[in-house]
């Protein structure tokens, strides 16, 4: 089977918008529900609303793929969970090395439906050399002091960093200096990367954050339609005023209405 290190996906190269590269592990994932449950084909509008988009734009992205489905009988599903696969990259192995086995590394680890689309969790690496030769998911942790031999010895291309935020820098540019081309980066920060190198971030405070914003605003809705005092959200050139709990004191007495961040 071909790894990583020497097979890439084209779908720059066939002018694949990101916007759609992005939607396509939505359609998969719905496709691939649909094709344990051995259903032969499904039309547009079943299958965007199982991914959560539009039919007009599904359309539109699987235009790209050069697949239309067929007037009347909808998308062959076997034939979509294949055509997309491929064009994601995910009918070949990739490598992938886990740097920071804290408890969300060694969550990711476990996590066992990697192998299933494509990806081989194929090192552990820690800073703690205590934690060396540690198994975690039936792996050995190795240590940072190895990560360019690690590297190199398992072809891996997709570096994951689980650390903390102060040496998440530190370890992208080992990774990138020791050939890492992708990142996928869960340390909350930011990173910097030279041209030709992938990150996508992923920030569960953040996400969090986007949810909490949601339900501030539905209730403020519900207790408009309700005749009730609308919660206060803030405005463009002030904040949000926040109750003082009860017994808690601020270094001038009160507890300040609006908390640092």
């Amino acid at each position: 089977m071909a790894t990583g290190r020497t097979h890439r996906p084209a779908t720059r190269s066939r002018g694949i918008p990101e916007a759609t590269v992005a939607r396509l592990p939505l359609y998969l994932r719905a496709l691939t529900a649909l094709s344990e449950r051995s259903v032969p084909t499904v039309s547009s509008e079943e299958l965007a609303a199982a991914a959560g988009v539009n039919s007009a734009k599904l359309r539109k992205d699987f235009s790209y793929l050069g697949s239309y489905g067929t007037r009347g009988v909808g998308y062959d599903v076997e034939y979509l969970v294949y055509q997309i696969s491929r064009e994601l990259g995910l009918t070949q192995d990739w490598p992938v090395a886990i740097v920071g086995i804290g408890n969300l590394g060694a969550a990711l680890a476990n996590y066992g439906g990697f192998a299933s689309r494509g990806f081989r969790v194929a090192a552990l690496i820690d800073a703690d050399p205590a934690m060396a030769g540690t198994p975690v998911a039936g792996i050995a942790v190795q240590h940072t002091d190895d990560l360019d031999r690690i590297i190199s010895e398992n072809g891996v291309s997709i570096g994951v960093i689980t650390t903390p935020p102060g040496a998440a820098q530190q370890v992208c540019d080992r990774l990138v200096a020791a050939g890492v081309t992708s990142i996928l980066n869960f340390a909350p920060t930011v990173l910097s990367v030279p041209d030709g190198v992938d990150v996508r971030k992923v920030d569960l405070s953040i996400e969090l954050q986007i949810l909490a914003f949601h339900e501030q605003r539905k209730a403020g809705e519900e207790a408009a339609a309700d005749g009730r005092a609308p919660v206060d959200t803030g405005t463009e050139d002030a904040p949000p005023m926040r109750a003082t709990p009860a017994g808690r004191k601020g270094p001038d007495g009160d507890m300040p209405a609006v908390m640092p961040a």
